[in-house]
């Protein structure tokens, strides 16, 4: 496995160097800085000068505004003036893309400037062409010739910079060399880093946002190996581009900034959401907040981490040996992760028919959890699944120790539906946990067992020699050092050592990583930073959210996790832009009237981006792309081609579905059928 970082089990954070952008200091030592981006046009100067103390006051440390061109990048000077008066030191950042002479303006007047390598004095057509080496060096030189400019400027003012790599924008040259890859994407930066280089400029800062965490977190990790072969210790800038908006938008951004965070990679973040920018500032600082609390200084060894032999930079699904629950469903390394929740309602010594109805299907409940502590709950359980079936939907019961002899457990053939019966290791003799497996494989059903890395050792080879079909395992009680996430990576890594291919359940109890108010934003992140991560890593075949009280808020998180990594797909999707003042159309207004239409459709991918810059190049996985094309007009997109174009915006959400039904996509909202 190709090194990226000190430790996939303790957050050791990767030493860089310091970059100052103006009085803030990014790396090295520093704190995680936080970040946002205006969203008014810049020429919008008094908007653009609210919006900026807007975010200071919230806590922003690092203020983007747009420069799509000359006017707009002198602009900034007024802004810069107008916010000094008002004793606001916080540093500007102007965003280029595609003018070299809107940068050489900007660096005048702001701390930082940042420069898409995909964008800037480089084409962008969707051009194919075989490049000989001759031909890329060519190429190579004249972006030598068109960036050296700003370079040489920003070392004379003692400006910083960043070189902001897009997965939406690689230029052409990289693409036909590199494709649209985690490997084009660090290449592309890099080509300039050594241009900096050459001129003996080093206060940089990288990033490499994509709307697809997946891709994102392999191309930052990619890019650290690759920088570290070439002695480069840049700081990074982490965020997940177009996430979206709502719980959406900020499950996507946690999982890629999180996953990134926790392998003490990172050192400014901003999370984009298609909203107001004031609201990413919360949702950026406590995600801070939480990394920050599990930094450690040293590596210490943890069971588990020699046997871990994952890519980090390709996604692999890690390989398990398939669970039958009769009736109910399977489980193999193929099939989408399935989705438990805590039963609110069953006692079992009082209320023997409690258990609620299954919810809607797509956001099913495919286990209910249920405990069973000692024995006066023993009779009227045992009494319950004997008497009642409940359909397809198993139930997971959690043995109190007192109940881990298992003498007791039904007969064959007794209960009347499924049940998985859930057992922490720590409670067993060897004898007793023997009876169990052997129950399981009279049964014919599936038993779970909580464990961690260095348990499982100290069973040493006893446990392979056991039967594990139809078993899963999941996290339960917790060595140290590390932290639950790398606690997981170890289990797994246990597993594959002792040649055992059990499913894993990731189980989120809303306090693995930092103790803090309750509240849903902080079991949102917390199962974005575990379970997505996680599953980003080809880790993770069950799911239960179990720190949310309210059973359909904790079952839609669940499966909107599931969504926000790619594992499991039960919605339309919206790779939306943050907006900014770039963008053609009210971004917000137009992409909730699109959610409104389009909501219900299931397994479509839909973009909505407020410009060209990145929006071709976004939605090269997306299904239908609606693009601002100009003042009122809109384009929009089958993939990355462009199939109508200047479309009146009155009439391009209705144009959008037009083309959504010619392919063959839509299908009728139940409530519109009905009509």
């Amino acid at each position: 496995m190709g090194q990226y970082c000190a430790s996939r089990f303790a957050t050791i954070r990767r030493h860089t160097r310091e970059v100052n952008v103006g009085n803030v200091g990014v790396g090295a030592d520093n704190p995680i800085r936080v970040q946002s981006m205006t969203t008014t046009p810049t020429l919008d100067i008094e908007a653009t000068v609210a919006q900026a103390r807007a975010l200071i006051e919230v806590g922003c440390e690092i203020v983007r505004i747009t420069a799509p061109n000359r006017q707009s990048a002198r602009a900034l000077g007024e802004i810069r003036k107008r916010l000094d008066e008002d004793k606001l030191r916080v540093p500007l950042v102007a965003d280029i893309h595609f003018l070299p002479s809107a940068a050489m303006e900007a660096v005048e007047h702001v701390e930082k400037v940042r420069v898409n390598p995909g964008n800037y004095a480089d084409k962008k057509k969707f051009l194919i062409r075989e490049y000989s080496d001759a031909q890329y060096e060519e190429e190579l030189d004249r972006l030598h010739k068109a960036f050296s400019p700003l370079v040489l400027r920003c070392r004379e003012l003692g400006k910083s910079m960043r070189i902001g790599t897009n997965h939406g924008s690689l230029s052409d040259r990289i693409m036909n060399r590199f494709g649209d890859t985690p490997l084009g994407m660090a290449e592309s930066a890099l080509e300039f880093i050594r241009i900096a280089e050459s001129h003996g400029y080093k206060d940089i800062i990288l990033s490499m946002k994509a709307s697809n965490p997946k891709v994102m977190i392999q191309a930052y990790r990619l890019t650290v190996k690759m920088m570290d072969a070439e002695n480069m210790h840049y700081p990074l800038h982490l965020g997940v581009t177009e996430a979206g908006a709502g719980e959406d938008g900020r499950i996507k951004s946690a999982i890629g900034i999180g996953s990134l965070l926790m392998d003490g990679l990172g050192d400014t973040i901003r999370v984009s959401l298609t909203e107001d920018p004031v609201y990413e500032i919360p949702v950026a600082q406590a995600l801070a907040d939480k990394v920050s609390a599990h930094w450690v200084n040293e590596r210490k060894t943890l069971s588990g981490e020699e046997g871990e032999n994952p890519d980090p930079f390709q996604f692999s699904r890690r390989e398990i040996e398939p669970i039958n629950l009769p009736g109910c469903w399977t489980m193999d390394s193929h099939t989408p992760p399935r989705v438990f929740a805590i039963n609110p309602t069953a006692d079992f010594s009082s209320q023997p028919e409690g258990l609620p109805p299954n919810m809607k299907a797509e956001n099913a409940v495919e286990g209910w959890i249920v405990k069973l502590d000692d024995f006066s709950g023993l009779e009227p359980f045992l009494r319950l699944i004997g008497q009642r079936s409940f359909g397809s939907v198993p139930l997971i019961v959690e043995v109190g120790p007192g109940l881990a002899s298992g003498r007791w457990l039904p007969e064959a053939g007794h209960p009347k539906s499924p049940v998985v019966f859930a057992l922490r290791l720590e409670d067993l003799s060897p004898g007793s946990l023997r009876s169990w497996f052997e129950w399981s494989e009279t049964q014919g059903l599936p038993l779970a067992l909580g464990t961690h890395a260095n348990e499982l050792r100290t069973f040493g080879s006893s446990l392979p020699a056991l039967n594990w079909a139809n078993k899963i395992v999941y996290l339960h009680g917790r060595s140290r050092p590390g932290h639950v996430l790398g606690q997981y990576r170890a289990l797994a890594a246990t597993l594959q050592s002792l040649g055992i291919k059990a499913p894993i359940w990731i189980r989120n109890k809303g306090t693995f990583f930092l103790e803090q108010s309750p509240g849903f934003l902080n079991d949102l992140l917390e199962a974005s930073l575990l379970s997505g991560s996680l599953l980003c890593d080809g880790i993770g075949d069950f799911i239960s959210v179990e720190s949310v009280t309210h059973t359909p808020k904790a079952v839609g998180l669940a499966y909107n996790v599931l969504q926000g990594s790619g594992a499991r797909i039960s919605k339309t999707e919206y790779v939306a832009c943050p907006s900014c003042g770039r963008t053609l159309f009210d971004l917000q207004t137009t992409t909730r009237k699109i959610r409104e239409r389009t909501g219900h459709l299931k397994g479509l991918k839909i973009a909505v981006m407020g410009c060209i810059v990145n929006g071709p190049g976004e939605m090269a996985d997306a299904d239908f792309g609606y693009v601002g094309g100009a003042r009122g007009k809109v384009n929009l997109y089958i993939g990355k081609d462009c199939v109508e174009y200047q479309v009146p915006e009155d009439k391009a959400v209705e144009r959008l579905i037009d083309l959504i039904t010619r392919e063959g996509k839509w299908t009728e909202a139940p409530e519109m059928a009905k009509g």
